[in-house]
């Protein structure tokens, strides 16, 4: 039960950041969205940080934090890129993939992986191919699908990259300083390159936006990493619904329709990664 429900939170966290970003990032743009929310997420996370003390033998985990914080802010950057000329039901589903890619590298750097398993990122990328190459019947203004489908993939394997070295670092550090490093990397080389270049932009419209963020990207992590310490597979699975919960959503609050086609694409997506998760 206490996976089911840190599961549900997880995914309802992350669906209601895809949903404020893609509000945010069409108004400041990308680069500005992620300098407010690592900044906020930093001011968030920097008391626990400071509470849980400096973890003992950190020094192997350095590398795997450097991966995480960069590839979690990249991921985010590309993925704001991405919702600016896509909608928020093919976006989100490819965000989603995050974890078969980690699969996939876990493979590369040597760890088996089961025939089904395989078989399961080919449908993967099946839904990924069709979602790119369907007709929108209702385009939205400066859409560009093929053009979001490119940058999703591309923020996914970021993503992917970035849950690989959470998945190394979450025995050898607390939960905080696993939090830290996007923070802190977005902060570092977003935030402050845009203030020497005065180029950081906010209105009144994106501050309640800008700020919710920083707490749902925090609590979904937080909420996840509950879930899985009861089962993870239970959690994984709950936890990657954030895209049909973002796709529904962005259909009621912004009339964003898909395609018959595109449905069926991002169904066939995450059918998948739905079924790796149990699989793996």
């Amino acid at each position: 039960m206490v996976s089911i429900v840190f599961g549900l939170l997880t995914a309802c966290f992350f669906a209601s950041s895809s949903l404020m970003s893609s509000r945010a990032v069409k108004v400041i743009g990308s680069a500005s969205s992620v300098a407010w929310v690592m900044l906020i997420g930093l001011v968030i996370t920097t008391p626990f940080v400071v509470v849980s003390g400096v973890p003992a033998n950190i020094g192997p985990s350095i590398p795997w934090m450097v991966v995480l914080g960069l590839g979690n802010v990249i991921g985010i950057l590309i993925a704001g890129f991405a919702l600016r000329v896509g909608k928020v039901g093919v976006v989100a589903p490819i965000l989603a993939t995050e974890g078969a890619i980690a699969a996939v590298i876990a493979a590369i750097l040597g760890e088996s992986i089961a025939p089904i398993v395989g078989f399961l990122l080919l449908v993967i990328v099946g839904g990924i191919v069709i979602s790119a190459i369907a007709p929108d019947p209702q385009p939205l203004a400066q859409e560009r699908p093929v053009y979001a489908v490119v940058l999703s993939t591309i923020a996914a394997a970021c993503f992917g990259f970035s849950l690989f070295a959470a998945g190394n670092l979450s025995n050898d550090v607390p939960i905080p300083w696993v939090l830290l490093p996007a923070r802190l990397a977005g902060v570092l080389i977003i935030l402050l390159p845009l203030l020497v270049m005065r180029k950081l932009k906010i209105t009144r419209s994106t501050v309640p936006l800008v700020v919710a963020m920083g707490f749902t990207e925090i609590l979904g992590f937080v909420c996840y990493s509950i879930g899985a310490q009861y089962q993870v597979a239970i959690t994984s699975v709950l936890s990657s619904q954030f895209a049909p919960i973002a796709a529904v959503a962005a259909y009621f609050l912004f009339k964003e329709k898909l395609g018959r086609l595109q449905v069926f694409g991002v169904a066939v997506l995450v059918a998948g990664v739905t079924a790796l998760t149990v699989a793996s």
